[in-house]
């Protein structure tokens, strides 16, 4: 199960820290709160770079009156008053604007995900989403709640430290300003390769939560097939594949740390000595030097901080594009901008006209080879034929997950491309072959078909689709937790509930996919029973592999690689011989198909 990133594959290089522009749209909304957040900020950069004045102040006048001393100190005590606010109100402010802003990234992220169509889940696995939206919007917390304000107070620091270290002695600042560009290649150079090695990390990160997540959800599988060793192995070699890249990148910051510490602090070595020199000939001040190496001492630990958080940024740029990549993924199946209205009430009338699909995953061989086919309203209409024939594949195209490559599908008269998604599928009612349960209630999974549907109506529908008896004998009833994917129910109880679930939506179009085959003999008549009656005035499209369940259908379509090979009634089938005829026969004769 252990693949490499196939997402790296596929981008582009990164834009480097420019990347982080995808982030704007997210912070516009809350521009009064960047705007404190800055005010704070370059209150607290002011009162950092005021202070050495006041130090310098004190250290030339020390043997002057004590009223004076006390008021440098007192105005000493004010700095730090004015120091401390700001600080606070920068860390309140910045904090949170990047929970807010993350928050809304991780809703957009998620809106978006959940509209896409299976196509786009063909390409991509569903841990590697999930480590987007968890582990890249962690790196944008950190980015926007710390990194983004200390590289902007630092920055800050830096320029006017400069700047006052110019005017306190051009001498010294030419001499600083001369190791500027020694400092800066390191970090160029070392920079633009922290930034792959950051982007490769993500990928590998997001493929160890794709493997893992692939082996939990299909734990039970992987235990009856005796697999967890090559399973753990397999998630070892992606984790252990994943620490070597971060070992990578943390090797290289920590080479651009080392270059960058020692020259800037060899620098201010060098300079101290010069002022020094400097004092003893009288050319400055004791209190000049003093204030002069705090300004050279902070403008050092601004590169050095900078220096880290651009390992940070570069790190975040890549998380960046990341998130806007899957923001602006391209889905194939779209929504128009101007949809037409199905008639109300629906009909019911599906029509097929020469379809022909093929799925991404599979573009040289046709799921579907111009098939026509109508289903008048009210009609059921059993589809037959042998596994990958393309049963499944006009259920599939109906709910319109995929769109043809040729032909069309249509709703009472209407293009389902004309159509929005949300409008049309609310005319529809799906039992799939694999039913899904959800991390709730037996009463709020039912309630899944009709969300304002009361408690009443929710049993009614349990009893319809025999799952009423099982339901009632469970812990809590209704009300018992049914576990992560169903695991404390049986298959043909799981299906049950995906009945009751499409009978509670009474939809005017039933989709029933294998809806009977995890049953036992007994509970299939009695859902068999729940399902006619059902069916009675809607449209119903049974795909089944058991001709049992499908003998009294109004029509019978029997597919077979793709195509319609013949129609009918079930005894009109039988007699015609063919494919339908064997089926039959293999079923009903030598019993080799339950």
């Amino acid at each position: 199960m252990a693949r490499t990133p196939t997402v790296t594959e596929d981008r582009a290089k990164s834009k480097q820290v420019s990347a982080l522009a995808g982030l704007v749209p997210f912070l516009m909304p809350y521009r009064r709160l960047l705007v404190l957040a800055l005010l704070a900020l370059i209150l607290t950069a002011a009162v950092s770079l005021v202070l050495p004045l006041a130090v310098r102040r004190v250290v030339d006048n020390f043997n002057a009156d004590v009223v004076i001393l006390d008021q440098y100190f007192g105005a000493a005590i004010v700095i730090a008053g004015l120091f401390a606010f700001g600080s606070g109100m920068r860390y309140y402010l910045v904090t949170r604007l990047g929970e807010r802003v993350v928050a809304d990234i991780r809703r957009a992220l998620f809106d978006r995900v959940l509209g896409l169509s299976p196509a786009f889940f063909e390409r991509i696995m569903t841990g590697e989403v999930l480590s987007r939206i968890t582990t890249d919007t962690t790196l944008i917390l950190s980015l926007i709640g710390s990194s983004v304000s200390i590289a902007l107070r630092n920055s800050l620091i830096l320029l006017g430290g400069l700047v006052l270290m110019l005017l306190t002695s051009a001498k010294l600042a030419g001499l600083v300003l001369l190791i500027v560009p020694v400092v800066v290649v390191p970090i160029i150079i070392l920079g633009r390769r922290l930034r792959k090695l950051g982007r490769k990390n993500q990928d590998w990160i997001a493929s160890s939560s794709g493997s893992a997540s692939e082996a939990l959800s299909s734990v039970q599988t992987v235990q009856a097939f005796t697999h967890e060793a090559q399973t753990r192995a397999a998630f070892a070699d992606v984790t252990e594949k994943s620490f070597a890249s971060a070992r990578t990148r943390i090797g290289t910051r920590a080479v651009l740390t080392i270059f960058v510490i020692f020259l800037v602090f060899t620098g201010i070595v060098g300079v101290l000595w010069m002022g020094a020199r400097d004092v003893r000939a009288g050319a400055m001040t004791a209190g000049e030097l003093i204030q002069f190496v705090i300004y050279a001492i902070m403008v050092a630990g601004s590169v050095g901080a900078l220096s880290e958080i651009w390992g940070e940024l570069q790190r975040a740029a890549g998380a960046t594009e990341r998130l806007v990549e899957l923001l602006h993924a391209t889905d194939p199946v779209k929504d128009p901008a101007q949809p037409k209205t199905l008639p109300s009430p629906v009909k019911g009338d599906i029509r097929f006209d020469a379809v022909t699909f093929r799925y991404p995953a599979r573009p040289d061989t046709s799921a579907l080879d111009g098939i026509s086919l109508h289903v008048r309203p009210g009609e059921t209409v059993a589809l037959v034929g042998p596994s990958g024939a393309g049963k499944t594949t006009i259920l599939q195209l109906l709910l319109r997950f995929y769109d043809p490559q040729q032909g069309a599908v249509l709703l009472d008269g209407i293009d389902l491309r004309d159509l929005d998604r949300t409008d049309f599928r609310r005319a529809l009612s799906l039992v799939p072959q694999d039913p899904v349960i959800f991390a709730s209630s037996a009463r709020e999974n039912i309630r899944f078909g009709r969300i304002d549907a009361t408690d009443a109506q929710v049993e009614a529908a349990a009893r319809a689709a025999a799952a009423h008896l099982f339901i009632e004998a469970l812990p809590q009833g209704y009300d018992t937790y049914l576990g992560e994917r169903g695991v404390m129910l049986s298959g043909g109880q799981k299906q049950r509930i995906a009945i009751a679930r499409a009978i509670l939506r009474d939809a005017p179009v039933l989709l029933l996919d294998e809806a009977t085959s995890a049953l036992d003999a007994e509970s299939e008549r009695l859902v068999q029973s729940a399902v006619e009656t059902l069916a009675q005035g809607r449209t119903t499209l049974v795909v089944a592999h058991r001709l049992a369940t499908v003998k009294r259908a109004d029509r019978i379509v029997v597919f077979d690689q793709g195509r319609i090979v013949a129609q009918g009634k079930h005894d009109d089938l039988v007699a015609e011989g063919g494919l339908y005829a064997r089926l039959a026969r293999l079923q009903f004769t030598d019993g080799t198909a339950s």
